[in-house]
């Protein structure tokens, strides 16, 4: 397997040799993202079967599934703050150990409080094991290839949507909720296995750590406007992403669509599109530029919204495609920015951005169901456009 701190940034390598270790880095760092977040979305497929399993309303059930994003809005602050303390590799391989437990106890959560409160410990190793890798990838890409590298995790990411949320159902729907949780648990550890074997030890943090303090940095961090845009872009992001796929399928199960358990999951194969498009968005923005990209990556996602209120089928799949396709391809760009405009403490600043990132998908769920329980679709249709609008203004700043 490639070692991702040893091979990741080889520039002075034969072009053969260099294009297969790129291609096989790439494959490792989707397949690191896959296994670290697939529990985020993956309970999503199934939010329809835990609001009647639990007697709760649509809003309800929907706060406690993405209660993870408080937990990942915590860790990814805390983690930055403490990064260039953190061994990269001991960091991530605990965190997805430990996020196996939480993961398996949601079998057999007996109430709404205990599921959400186990939601949030899941986000906490989730975010932790996140940051670090992307902290990992910052410090030990070299320049040409930190947009790819970011690339390919971010479709990692894209790919837990759709796989994650394709087992979910079908799992749920064969076995039964509970064993739905086992084996997510059985994934969370093979992501240990996996960086345990991908990932080599590096020149502990702390050696390298800047004159700067890491509080010192974030401050720093929130001074520059770029970057201050950046983040407010990332909270816009998931709070329009969450808020979509989140209520969306309380509307795919309702007449006039009313589709069943493994029918809902087999919709989101409206994600593949993404999977693909997303690998090409450090390549687009090298050469578009990072603001150009994430207009039109913005613009996607916002002609796909008109057509999630259809009564058609067809219609309401190629938004939520539209949707899935923009969110995530400026979100890609977005990361990588970044990564590439912190001059110091990438790992402080990358933990900064999914702090925010991940507050942006707690508040989209709370905003966004109170609507939806209240003025129904429709008008949570609207509070996502006015994020993707918010985000294309924040777009403005992101100057090199």
């Amino acid at each position: 397997m490639a070692d991702l701190s040893t091979r990741v940034g080889t520039d002075a390598i034969a072009p053969d040799t260099h294009a297969a270790r790129v291609a096989l880095r790439s494959l490792v760092i989707g397949l690191t993202a896959f296994l670290t977040v697939v529990d985020l979305f993956a309970t999503q497929a199934i939010l329809p079967s835990l609001t009647r399993h639990y007697g709760v309303t649509p809003a309800a059930m929907g706060f406690a599934v993405n209660a993870s994003t408080f937990g990942m809005a915590v860790a990814s602050l805390v983690v930055g703050l403490l990064s260039p303390h953190i061994n990269r590799r001991t960091g991530i391989l605990l965190s997805l150990m430990l996020l196996a437990i939480p993961t398996s106890l949601l079998a057999s959560a007996p109430n709404l409080t205990v599921f959400t409160a186990l939601r949030v410990a899941q986000g906490l190793c989730m975010a932790s094991a996140f940051a670090l890798t992307l902290a990992h990838l910052g410090e030990q890409c070299g320049p040409l290839d930190a947009g790819s590298a970011f690339a390919a995790y971010i479709t990692g990411n894209v790919a837990s949507n759709l796989i994650g949320r394709l087992i979910s159902a079908a799992v749920a729907d064969g076995l039964g909720l509970a064993w739905n949780f086992y084996f997510f648990a059985a994934l969370n550890l093979a992501g240990a296995v996996l960086v345990h074997f991908t990932i080599k030890h590096v020149q502990p943090m702390h050696a390298m750590m800047p004159p700067r303090s890491p509080l010192a940095a974030m401050i720093a961090h929130w001074r520059d406007p770029r970057l201050r845009a950046a983040f407010g872009i990332g909270f816009c992001i998931l709070f329009a992403f969450i808020g979509t796929f989140t209520f969306v399928n309380f509307v795919l199960v309702r007449p006039p669509l009313s589709l069943g358990m493994m029918d809902l999951g087999l919709v989101y194969f409206v994600f593949l599109p993404s999977v693909v498009t997303t690998l090409l968005a450090g390549r687009v923005a090298s050469r578009l530029g990072t603001r150009t990209t994430i207009w039109a990556a913005l613009a996607v996602a916002g002609v796909g919204l008109p057509l999630m209120l259809s009564a058609r089928l067809g219609e309401v799949l190629t938004g939520m495609v539209l949707l899935g396709v923009g969110t995530f391809f400026a979100q890609a760009a977005t990361t990588g920015f970044v990564g590439q405009t912190a001059d110091d403490n990438r790992g402080v600043a990358s933990g900064t951005y999914l702090a925010c990132y991940f507050c942006g998908g707690l508040v989209g769920t709370a905003v966004l169901g109170r609507l939806f329980d209240a003025f129904g679709w429709h008008a949570c249709v609207t509070g996502v456009g006015v994020a993707l609008a918010a985000a294309a203004l924040l777009t403005f700043a992101l100057k090199r």
